[in-house]
This record gives C-alpha cells, sequence and structure tokens, in this order.
C-alpha cells in the first residue's frame, strides 16, 4: 500500500523565525492596490463622454433631423427597411445557404416607424388645433398618398443636404435658422406633413420625445431601442463615430472612444470584414460568426483532434517552462 502514502521527502526547518504580521502585511498590499487602482483609473481610463440624444440632434443637425424624420414617415428609413426583429421586411436579412436565424426568430420588438416616431409622438401634444387638423387628415388618407406627401417633403430636404456636403449654395426651397433650430421647407403637394414635421421638431427640441420612446409598462426606463435606431437613421451617430474614430475604416470594433485601441482580443473577429467576400458581402455579420464558430469549436476540439494532440509531445516547450522540475527527473 506504498502507493497509497508516498514518501515525505520534506525536511524539518533548522533555520531562525521571525514574527509576521500577516494583518499588516494585507492592509498594506490592499492600500496599495487601491491606490493604484485609483490612479491608473484616472490616467488612463476612458473618458465620460455625455450620451447623444435626439433633442441635440434635432438642435445642431436640424435638416438632417427632418429628412430623417419624414423617412421615418414614408416608411423609407434602413429600421423601417430592416426586417426581423423589428419588422417583417427583407431589407437586412442575414442568412448563409439554408441558415435564416433571423426569420427563424421572428419579430420580437416590433417598430413601425411612422407609428412610433411621427404618429404617436404628435397625438400627446395638447391644445394645437393646426396639428389635430393635420393629424386628421393624414391618418385619413390612403397609403399611397401618404407616401407621396412624404417624398414631396423629403426631397427638398435631400437636395439641400446634397448641396452642404458637396458646399454648394443651399436651394431657396429649403432655410435652417441654425440658433434656433427651425426649418422651413417650401414644398408643394406635401399636404400636411410640414405641419406635423414642424411640431416634431419642437417636440424633439424640448426632449420631449425622446422621453415619450423609452416609455413603458416598467419601473424602470431602460430600453433605449427606439430613441437609438431614430439617431442611426441620421448622421448625428455617424458624424460622432468618426470623430471618436470608431468607424470600419479606422479602428472599429477593436477601438475605445478616443484615438486608443481597446479590445485587442476582438482582432479576429475584425481581420474577417477586411477580407472578401465578407468585406463586400451584405451577409458579412452571419458568415464572420460561422467562422468564429468554427474556430472555436476546433479549438476546443484540439486534445481529440489526431496528429494536433500530439504537438505538444513532439514540441517540448513545456521542459523549458518546468525546466526545474524535469532537471530533478531521472
Amino acid at each position: 500500500m506504498s502507493f497509497l502514502r508516498p514518501k515525505d521527502n520534506t525536511q524539518p526547518w533548522k533555520g531562525r523565525y521571525a514574527p509576521y504580521d500577516l494583518v499588516k502585511e494585507l492592509c498594506i498590499a490592499v492600500g496599495v492596490i487601491t491606490l493604484l487602482a485609483v490612479l491608473l483609473t484616472v490616467l488612463l481610463s476612458s473618458p465620460d463622454d455625455k450620451p447623444s440624444t435626439i433633442a441635440q440632434w434635432s438642435h445642431e443637425l436640424p435638416a438632417d433631423f427632418a429628412t430623417t424624420a419624414a423617412k421615418e414617415l414614408a416608411g423609407t428609413s434602413d429600421t423601417a427597411e430592416y426586417g426581423p426583429p423589428y419588422n417583417h421586411e427583407s431589407g437586412s436579412v442575414q442568412h448563409f445557404l439554408f441558415l435564416h436565424p433571423q426569420r427563424w426568430l421572428g419579430v420580437s420588438h416590433p417598430i413601425n416607424t411612422a407609428d412610433d416616431y411621427v404618429i404617436k409622438p404628435l397625438e400627446t401634444i395638447p391644445n394645437d388645433p393646426a396639428l389635430t387638423s393635420a393629424l386628421a387628415e393624414y391618418k385619413g388618407a390612403t397609403e399611397k398618398q401618404k407616401k407621396e406627401w412624404s417624398e414631396a417633403y423629403a426631397k427638398p430636404l435631400e437636395a439641400y443636404a446634397t448641396a452642404v456636403e458637396e458646399k454648394k449654395a443651399p436651394p431657396s426651397t429649403v432655410s435652417v435658422n441654425q440658433s434656433t433650430g427651425a426649418v422651413t421647407v417650401k414644398a408643394s403637394g406635401a399636404g400636411p406633413v410640414p405641419v406635423m414635421m414642424t411640431s416634431l421638431q419642437s417636440l424633439a427640441q424640448s426632449g420631449g420625445l425622446e422621453g415619450g420612446l423609452v416609455s413603458s409598462s416598467q419601473f424602470f426606463q431602460t430600453d433605449y431601442t427606439k430613441p437609438l435606431l431614430f439617431m442611426a437613421d441620421g448622421g448625428l451617430l455617424a458624424e460622432r463615430a468618426e470623430q471618436q474614430h470608431l468607424l470600419g475604416e479606422q479602428w472599429g470594433l477593436m477601438n475605445e472612444t478616443g484615438s486608443y485601441p481597446g479590445q485587442p482580443w476582438l482582432w479576429l473577429y475584425a481581420l474577417w470584414y477586411q477580407v472578401e467576400p465578407m468585406k463586400s458581402s451584405p451577409n458579412a455579420d452571419i458568415q464572420v460568426l460561422l467562422i468564429m464558430g468554427l474556430l472555436s469549436l476546433a479549438f476546443i476540439c484540439i486534445p481529440f483532434i489526431p496528429g494536433v494532440n500530439i504537438l505538444p509531445r513532439k514540441i517540448p516547450v513545456y521542459k523549458l517552462i518546468w525546466k526545474e522540475h524535469y532537471r530533478s527527473e531521472p
């Protein structure tokens, strides 16, 4: 039974003994670590940037806000045409061969952009006869007529945005008061839409629009999906992302806010977005997900893959790491 009780090769200590205050050492260690944590947090932590809001967006980029709101009303924005989990469209449905996870999971967070971003918020504004009349006229029209009104209103704004981007003189049909954030659009055939957009802009600048979009039956309002998607359809978030070097052609996934690399462990995930065919594929997300899934599975199965599982024995790096142990071995 000697194999159950191996021989004890330890020798009793014959050297000098000294007192050791374990509690004192623990307090010193905790104090030093706390000081280092606070100091490094102050020097190296991420900046506490203020969040972007719809009120800020409607003040700083009023024409962009009006253009985006018109697209939401017409159902031509990215969110309106995205597909599951927001609606039943097929604009951004990711699939690969027979895999259609978005369709399988269905619409779990339904968003009707015209109702949620324009109609319902406007219905909360009290004591405005002009707005009430405009809403009644709009809701009583056919879907074709609604779309024609929305497109007629959005067309001058799109021309304005193009002129600003190309640094040309903006069209006379659109005037923007930068100090107040008021947008005036002279659009023929827009019906009640100009009145609705003016009221929506005022509501957004007051902060009421964002408050209405995050309201829910829960006590804590933590669902910011609707306001984020609304802002993402416009230019505010893209402009801020470019300033913070967060775009795909900049640092992308591997970036902290600012010009510093952040999560280096994401390099392998971010790499595939720069390689064809993922680089130009509309289904890049699911393709990259499948690649990383296969690589992760292969990594987990290394002990069971013939040829690969014997590499540690063929390449004895472990003997260099534990060289003192193997020196004592016969």
